[in-house]
């Protein structure tokens, strides 16, 4: 999937060990050692309970499809090759939601509650995301 010059968001001192883990093909996220919750996308503090204990933990890489949408057109111009493209948020096993795109799946395939697993891809410039694609149900 080309993502033409997609601009990545700026990062900040507390979201480094994500971005450092994607660099290693690792998806960590942050895990709350005051009430338990793994949360997404990285914070100074916990959103549920304040809390400023948070680990870095590896996430299985698993979740479903929570929603989507297929962009067909009026996409940035960032993603006009991309087009058509599924732009959605999915639920992972630990918990938090994130927005992501699911490659390796005809858009029309796509569906809600779909198991889906981790990949990852590059940006233009060289950066590693987190993409999920449809996983193989045994």
């Amino acid at each position: 999937m080309s993502l033409g010059e997609f601009q990545l968001p700026l990062s900040q001192p507390w979201s480094m060990p994500f971005w450092a883990g994607l660099e290693e093909d690792r998806f960590l996220l942050q895990h709350c050692e005051a009430c338990g919750k793994s949360i997404f996308y990285p914070r100074p503090a916990c959103p549920y309970c304040g809390g400023d204990q948070l680990l870095w933990r590896e996430a299985e890489g698993s979740g479903t499809v929570y929603s989507y949408t297929v962009v067909r057109n009026n996409a940035p111009t960032a993603f006009k090759d991309s087009l058509p493209f599924v732009l959605a948020i999915v639920q992972l096993s630990e918990g938090p939601r994130l927005l992501t795109h699911i490659v390796d799946c005809a858009p029309e395939d796509v569906r809600c509650d779909m198991p889906v697993t981790l990949t990852f891809g590059k940006a233009p410039g060289g950066q590693v995301l987190p993409f999920f694609r449809p996983r193989e149900v045994v």
